[in-house]
């Protein structure tokens, strides 16, 4: 009986009908249930994948027409973790934080360190900032995930009005989030669509776009320098969609205007009006009854003489 096992085992290897790695499993699991038999180190088998949100809402341009337009609001109270939070969220509630699921989202060939598939150790990334390919590892630090209207921008932007909450979202939102090859990233720092630019121009539309729709989104302003920069590109692809948005609610409190629409109060004059200059007179000298009282200035003393009479003489003089 034990040969006849055997001898069918072969024949079911040999035909190629019978698995025997136990890496390669039938999966049966349904859209968006963890497999929980998954195997450690598990691969993402998914092409190519281009970075970023999806932009299939209204035109950018027209997004772009909506959003207010001021100067920059002072930068005062800016801190990185105390207003936008400390370290990455989980902004859709899947467990993972929204720097893992953005590499998720924005790379292919992906290696999970388990079976959790949230922590990633390797990917390859299509980087769209610069148009080369990047073969990331771990702690490699060769990819950022870049924040596309970087959180200093959003400070000085309207950002002072969100309220903490708010706040928190625009950090974590993966509207705003791309990953990017690190240096790029860095060279971008805080500046806004008229000081930087990616360097591969042909994402440079939905570069701005991205940034667009955030803007939207958060009830965030662009200068008049930054959205003449976003009409150059965006005119190059009218055709060009935002992201579909709702845009939020301002609940925070005491707004800060930036400088092109910061209205000039009313200034109550407290000032007094100036003496009149005391006349140059000539000590002794006759004085007009008009003058009667007024002070005037010696012209060669220096000295201050009234224009009156005195007990011995009724005539009025500079005494």
């Amino acid at each position: 009986m034990k040969f006849l096992t055997y001898f069918l085992l072969s024949l079911l290897i040999s035909a190629g009908t019978l698995i025997t790695s136990p890496t390669e499993q039938i999966s049966t699991q349904l859209p968006g249930i963890v497999q929980q038999n998954a195997p450690s180190s598990a691969t993402s088998t998914k092409g190519q994948v281009k970075p970023g949100a999806k932009l299939d809402g209204p035109s950018a341009l027209s997004v772009l027409n909506s959003l207010q337009v001021k100067g920059k609001a002072p930068a005062t109270g800016y801190d990185r973790n105390g207003k936008f939070g400390n370290g990455w969220k989980d902004f859709d509630g899947n467990k993972c934080d929204e720097r893992q699921d953005t590499l998720t989202r924005d790379m292919s060939k992906i290696r999970y360190k388990d079976n959790k598939n949230c922590q990633l150790t390797s990917g390859t990334l299509s980087d769209v900032y610069t148009g080369t390919t990047i073969n990331w590892k771990v702690n490699s630090g060769s990819v950022d995930v870049d924040h596309v209207v970087a959180l200093k921008n959003v400070w000085i932007s309207g950002g002072q009005q969100l309220s903490q909450e708010q706040r928190l979202a625009v950090a974590n939102d993966p509207l705003n989030l791309m990953a990017s090859q690190a240096s790029a990233n860095r060279s971008k720092g805080d500046a806004n669509a008229a000081e930087w630019l990616p360097t591969n121009k042909s994402f440079r539309c939905q570069y701005v776009a991205t940034q667009v729709s955030v803007k939207k989104k958060y009830a965030l302003a662009v200068t008049p320098a930054e959205k003449d920069a976003m009409k150059d590109v965006l005119n190059s692809c009218p055709t060009q969609k935002a992201a579909k948005t709702t845009p939020i609610k301002l609940t925070g409190k005491n707004p800060v205007v930036g400088p092109a629409t910061k209205p000039t109060p009313a200034q109550k004059n407290t000032s007094k009006a100036p003496l009149p200059k005391a006349k140059d007179v000539s000590p002794g000298a006759y004085c007009a009854k008009a003058d009667a009282g007024t002070k005037g200035i010696g012209k060669k003393n220096g000295k201050s003489y009234t224009c009156k009479s005195s007990s011995t003489d009724a005539r009025l003089r500079w005494r």
